[in-house]
C-alpha cells in the first residue's frame, strides 16, 4: 500500500497568508476596540462576555468589509478602469479670466460693526 500523492498547488493558485495576516490583525484591532469600549460603557455586569463577542463581530464584519473588500476594488478600479496615466496626470488649472478695469477690487477687510443704542427705562 503507497501513500496517496500530494497534491502540487497550481501554479497561479491564491496565496491566502497574507490575507489571513490581515484579517487576524483587523480581528484583533476589532477585539481591542470592543474590550475598551464594553468596559467603559458597561463595565464587567452580567452578559458582558455576550456583548463582548456581538461587538467584535460587528466591528470586526465592518473592518473587514472596508478594508479587504472596498479599499482594494476602489484601487483596482482606478487602476484598469482609467489607468496609470490617469492617477500619475497633471492636474491641469483652471483659465482665469482677465478682470474688467471697471469693477472695483474686492478687500478682504471685514465691515465696522453698526452701532446699536440700547434703551434704557429712564428713557
Amino acid at each position: 500500500m503507497s501513500a496517496a500523492p500530494r497534491r502540487r498547488a497550481a501554479r497561479g493558485s491564491f496565496d491566502y497568508r497574507p490575507l489571513l495576516r490581515r484579517a487576524g490583525i483587523l480581528l484583533a484591532v476589532s477585539f481591542g476596540l470592543s474590550l475598551v469600549l464594553m468596559t467603559y460603557l458597561f463595565g464587567f455586569s452580567d452578559g458582558f462576555f455576550g456583548r463582548l463577542l456581538g461587538s467584535t463581530t460587528v466591528l470586526f464584519t465592518l473592518l473587514a468589509v472596508t478594508f479587504l473588500l472596498v479599499v482594494p476594488f476602489v484601487n483596482w478600479a482606478a487602476e484598469h478602469w482609467f489607468g496609470r496615466t490617469w492617477a500619475e496626470a497633471p492636474t491641469p488649472q483652471p483659465a482665469r479670466r482677465p478682470r474688467a478695469a471697471n469693477v472695483p477690487k474686492a478687500t478682504n477687510a471685514p465691515k465696522p460693526a453698526r452701532y446699536a443704542p440700547r434703551h434704557s427705562e429712564n428713557d
